[in-house]
């Protein structure tokens, strides 16, 4: 996870600047982020664990 390709810091400052002006109390920059971020929402969590489990591994950011 914290090895994987980042979003670029002129996207990620462009979102959190717009989410500030609009008063969005959050944001979620990157297509990545937004998926990982929706993903809970789809499937049972029973099948999730396996997955979160896998990331927080140590080690896991190399495929």
């Amino acid at each position: 996870m914290g090895s994987s390709e980042k979003a670029g810091t002129a996207e990620v400052a462009k979102d959190g600047f717009k989410a500030l002006m609009t008063g969005q109390g959050d944001v979620t920059s990157g297509l990545k982020n937004k998926l990982q971020v929706a993903a809970p929402r789809v499937p049972p969590d029973t099948g999730l664990d396996g997955r979160r489990r896998a990331m927080a591994q140590p080690g896991s950011g190399q495929f």
